[in-house]
């Protein structure tokens, strides 16, 4: 798969700023934070989604279970993710975002309320570390997590010493 390199663009991030004060100021006349421009990859906004999700209690972790094995792969391949983007898709512009979240809550939790403190937890956390206005985040519940339910364990990369 593909990683997406695509970037954004932020604007000054400053909600009391009159544009039109701004132009025409240059160099070193013009405010600091306009000087420049600052871009966010779309695989740190998908960081950033996904550890927000995990935060929350009642999640037990993100990704279905197709997601999970790739996933599972992936990490351990050289240059792996770790897996903090399993079951987190992104779509970034230059001043919006829109997030799809694949989870799986533990069992007993109101899906509801997990999924609303979710939806707030990554909206908060990507607004105010991006500046970026997240206009939407979808969240697919894929399974839920028993109680006896054993953990999936991970193959072992060391069977033969």
């Amino acid at each position: 798969m593909a990683e997406n390199t695509a970037t954004s663009t932020i604007s000054t991030g400053r909600p009391d700023a009159d544009v039109s004060t701004l132009k025409g100021r240059t160099g070193a006349g013009a405010p600091a934070e306009t000087r420049g421009k600052t871009s966010v990859a779309d695989g740190v906004v998908a960081k950033i989604a996904g550890m927000a999700a995990r935060e929350v209690p009642g999640v037990h972790h993100l990704g279905g279970g197709v997601a999970r094995a790739m996933g599972a792969m992936r990490d351990r391949a050289p240059g792996g993710s770790g897996g903090v983007t399993r079951g987190v898709k992104v779509e970034v512009g230059e001043r919006q975002a829109a997030v799809d979240l694949d989870i799986v809550v533990e069992y007993g939790v109101s899906i509801i309320d997990v999924a609303g403190d979710v939806r707030s937890n990554v909206i908060g956390a990507l607004e105010r570390m991006t500046g970026l206005e997240v206009v939407e985040v979808n969240i697919a519940v894929g399974d839920v997590r028993l109680p006896d339910e054993e953990e999936e364990s991970e193959p072992d990369d060391n069977r033969v010493r």
